[in-house]
């Protein structure tokens, strides 16, 4: 797996959005039992049942989604740590669930991604419709997963459905761009954007029937897909926009 780490693209503006996003996601990281950093959720078996808990009622569960109704707590986390004490409005965890991660790794590894290609696309964007689109991406790819799979009682968190519509985004918007990747502990290429981002969705999609892995390849896709064609819209939009300005002069 390729890794970006750095866009051949040079910003025109500050990208203060992806900077208080990548700020949002570690500052809440920190704030919950999965980061062992705040020290009132006690520790060892104490601090995993508040993880579990914590992460059922913020995180994204597809059978709440699809029924409205809030589902009680699985029984293997119940016998563990006791029944659920919180009440919760479904929809609302759709948005609460894209600034959860379950590690440092999970993090980590998203937020490098997030850093790399959103600056790209918040430039071509601007600030409020890239804040909305990185929003609208990660519903997309949250409720794309809860009706695929929408029996399902696992909590669906993390930013990468949403990350995933940016990359999509950023493909659309740079085609021509290059992204300097690391490939292996002291490899690193520079490679045209489609390759890396071509290569990622391909993955993604070959992974679907991958039962034993805890990764959303199905809300990645959605994102990723919702993505391209939101920055479709938006740039026959803008070549539009171009050449009425254009006639008018």
């Amino acid at each position: 797996m390729a890794l970006p780490l750095y866009d051949s693209q040079p910003a025109r503006r500050v990208p203060w959005v992806t900077y208080l996003l990548v700020a949002a996601n570690v500052l809440v990281f920190l704030l919950t039992p999965m980061a062992h950093f705040a020290t009132w959720y006690g520790e060892n078996e104490v601090r995993q049942c508040k993880a579990a808990q914590f992460t059922m009622e913020y995180g994204a569960v597809p059978k709440e989604l699809t029924t409205g109704e809030q589902q009680p707590m699985p029984a293997n986390i119940a016998h563990e740590c006791g029944p659920s004490t919180f009440t919760k409005s479904p929809w609302t965890s759709a948005f609460t669930s894209m600034f959860l991660h379950s590690s440092w790794l999970h993090l980590l590894g998203n937020l490098v991604v997030l850093f790399v290609v959103g600056m790209g696309v918040e430039d071509r964007l601007g600030r409020l419709r890239y804040l909305l689109s990185y929003l609208f991406f990660g519903l997309v790819a949250v409720y794309g997963f809860a009706y695929t799979s929408p029996d399902s009682n696992v909590p669906l968190i993390g930013a990468s459905g949403a990350i995933a519509g940016v990359l999509g985004a950023y493909l659309v918007l740079n085609p021509r761009g290059r992204i300097v990747s690391w490939v292996a502990p002291v490899i690193f290429v520079r490679l045209p954007v489609w390759v890396v981002l071509g290569y990622w969705f391909v993955l993604q999609w070959f992974s679907l029937g991958d039962k034993e892995s805890n990764v959303a390849y199905v809300a990645h896709i959605y994102g990723f897909v919702s993505g391209m064609l939101f920055a479709f819209l938006a740039r026959r939009a803008g070549a539009s926009r171009g050449i009425a300005a254009l006639s008018r002069g």
